[in-house]
């Protein structure tokens, strides 16, 4: 955009605003390339030799240990000091921004001061001038929407998308001065703590969850290969029948009001049901280790079983149990992944009373209700955060 063009679209704009390379953003701002408001950007270590690989030493960072604001370090490799002292010029320091080359080109976190004087392999390391800047809002910025536009349209590559330095170079960015960059990376890492605080909180709760399965839905205690008092061992045959989906090309209706479901999830709506009790639901090709429950009427695909839940049987509990089968130790095919209705039926699981059925039913129903709250509100957050992003990156909310 010319500035004869710029000129003439500021008239235009809301007061206090123009039009930039980037979009319209505050008077105040400033356009500037990444290159300009650095010191250098380089990649790390190009090949690292395979004798160089210790279980302990030196850490190098690698492309899939940069996520979004933040760095992984639940992966990472170590090399030797004698192999990495030929490479002391592209050690990182605390506050350098780490960018992946591949992978999920582009996307960039923060060094901290603990990691200053680590190692990285093929990433793209930007190294920011002293004074002026807040890498955190950089940072923010290179993650944002528009940062992710950027370096959508500039990877290169064929097979494997990539970014390379001098792209890296000509990134533009929007900057306030530093005051207001501090307050906007101050709101925006508040979130992210937020969101990371929800996501280790949902991670325990589902490790728990999982403890909870293995001990409450087995047969034996845990001291011992005898039954639990009161189980008995039964085919699933004995405690369910296996039918089949059918063929939804005929009767789908976009304004119907049951679903039509796959080995994926929801595939459309029908004025048809199939079935219209609470079932357990099994993929029968292609994904077959992902159970579904059902409480409501359904029509499952040619591709998706559903089950017939005799009497005196919990569905909820079957279900649980449905989910620590190892359903691929039953595969039929060398191909796409199947299962056949007889082998399912001849699994060996074992059950207790009605009663306690509906009782561990219940713990475990109770446990999944809390992670689904606890997941809804991290989408809130998630989404929350997005909207922060677009707003206060560009300027259309102003912290001053």
């Amino acid at each position: 955009m010319d500035n004869e063009q710029m000129t003439m679209d500021n008239s235009k704009l809301k007061a206090g605003y123009k039009n930039t390379e980037v979009g319209v953003i505050p008077e105040d701002w400033e356009v500037k390339t990444l290159n300009n408001l650095s010191e250098k950007i380089m990649v790390g270590i190009a090949s690292a030799a395979t004798h160089a690989y210790r279980d302990k030493g030196i850490i190098l960072f690698r492309n899939q240990n940069i996520k979004s604001n933040y760095l992984d370090d639940s992966d990472i490799l170590h090399i030797t000091s004698e192999y990495e002292k030929f490479f002391k010029g592209k050690r990182l320091k605390s506050g350098d921004l780490l960018t992946a080359r591949t992978g999920y080109p582009g996307t960039t976190c923060i060094i901290p001061d603990k990691y200053e004087g680590t190692q990285s392999f093929t990433t793209l390391i930007t190294r920011l001038k002293k004074g002026n800047l807040n890498p955190y809002f950089v940072c923010f910025y290179m993650n944002s929407e528009q940062g992710e536009l950027f370096f959508t349209l500039n990877q290169i590559g064929g097979g494997q998308k990539n970014v390379n330095a001098g792209t890296l170079k000509s990134m533009l960015i929007p900057l306030p001065l530093l005051p207001e960059q501090t307050a906007i990376a101050t709101v925006l890492s508040d979130t992210d703590s937020l969101i990371q605080s929800l996501e280790k909180k949902i991670a325990k709760k589902q490790l728990i969850k999982k403890g909870a399965m293995q001990e409450l839905l087995s047969s034996t205690s845990s001291d011992t290969v005898k039954p639990k008092e009161g189980w008995v061992v039964k085919t699933l045959g004995e405690v369910l029948k296996v039918r089949h989906g059918k063929d939804q090309k005929q009767i789908e209706d976009i304004n119907g009001k049951y679903p039509i479901l796959g080995t994926g999830g929801l595939m459309g709506f029908t004025n048809e049901f199939l079935y219209d009790k609470p079932s357990v639901l099994i993929g029968r090709k292609g994904t077959i280790d992902k159970p579904q429950y059902m409480d409501t009427p359904f029509w499952t695909v040619d591709t998706l079983f559903y089950t017939e839940i005799f009497k005196e049987n919990s569905v909820k509990f079957i279900f649980y149990v449905f989910k620590l089968i190892d359903w691929y130790s039953f595969n039929e095919a060398s191909g796409v992944p199947s299962l056949n209705a007889k082998t399912i039926e001849k699994i060996n699981k074992g059950f207790p009373s009605f009663k306690e059925q509906n009782q561990i039913a219940q713990i475990l129903s109770d446990m999944d209700n809390e992670i689904e709250t606890l997941a809804k509100k991290l989408a809130k957050y998630k989404q929350l955060k997005q909207g922060l992003m677009q707003n206060l990156l560009t300027g259309k909310i102003r912290l001053v």
